[in-house]
């Protein structure tokens, strides 16, 4: 695989990823990512088994490397309700057959990186995922240290939606992860913003009529008891009963 400094803006094109880009595939994944992927795996992203999948080449590269991959991007089709994720999604029983899109790995060729193209990728399988009528999301998940990419997602409007504590396990050591979301075809969470602002409203009008409640009913409690003009202090009716006005100076009402 050939790496190069280039002076000029180089062409990018994408095309889907194909068998003879089994061995640059191979070998951008070992140098990009600290974890080991099977060789069955790359066998089902060049012949799309299951496996959708794009590749950005530059159009411009000499020496016959104009059609070698500088970047990809791999992801499948799930079912809603067998992802995992089905709290993270209004899921609607009566159309079982609604869909995710998972994306799997993403990638650029360190040469090639801070030009867009990982961008333009995570946009081909958004694009994609959009013209599956029954999808309602995008999804993927980015170890907690990879400040860049999760810069990147929320920059495309992503939703950041929950941390995994522990959902790598890379040399020995564990690593948390974060779940990003991009709804698409109408998709949206469990609750949307209108719907978690009539939540709040409803919470906060409940407490004031629970407070007020307890006023009203401290107060109806408050109205058995006689104050003292001189002390201010309170008496019993019950003890009202015993008492002489006989020198004490007291005077109650």
């Amino acid at each position: 695989m050939a790496n190069q400094n280039f002076s000029h803006h180089p062409t990018i094109c994408y095309r889907p990823i194909q068998p003879s880009d089994l061995e640059v595939l191979e070998l951008i994944h070992a140098d990009i990512f600290p974890i080991r992927y099977e060789s069955e795996f790359f066998q089902s992203v060049v012949h799309e088994r299951d496996i959708v999948s794009w590749a950005a080449v530059d159009r411009s590269r000499p020496n016959g490397h104009s059609d070698e991959l500088i970047g990809f991007v791999t992801a499948r089709i799930a079912m809603a309700k067998e992802a995992g994720i089905g709290d993270l999604l209004r899921y609607d029983p009566s159309k079982p057959d609604q869909t995710l899109v998972y994306i799997l790995t993403l990638g650029v060729v360190e040469t090639y990186r801070n030009l867009g193209i990982a961008r333009s990728l995570i946009r081909q399988v958004i694009k994609y995922a959009s013209s599956v009528p029954t999808c309602r999301a995008v999804y993927l998940h980015v170890i907690s240290y990879n400040i860049p990419a999760i810069h990147l997602y929320k920059k495309m409007s992503f939703k950041c939606i929950r941390r995994l504590q522990g959902f790598y396990l890379i040399n020995g050591q564990h690593y948390d992860s974060f779940l990003f979301v991009y709804y698409v075809n109408g998709g949206r969470s469990p609750c949307s913003p209108l719907e978690l602002l009539l939540a709040v409203v409803s919470y906060v009008t409940s407490g004031l009529k629970s407070v007020a409640a307890r006023i009203r009913k401290n107060e109806e409690k408050t109205a058995k008891w006689p104050k003292c003009k001189d002390t201010q202090s309170l008496i019993s009716m019950q003890t009202k009963r015993n008492i002489t006005t006989q020198g004490t100076g007291y005077e109650c009402v």
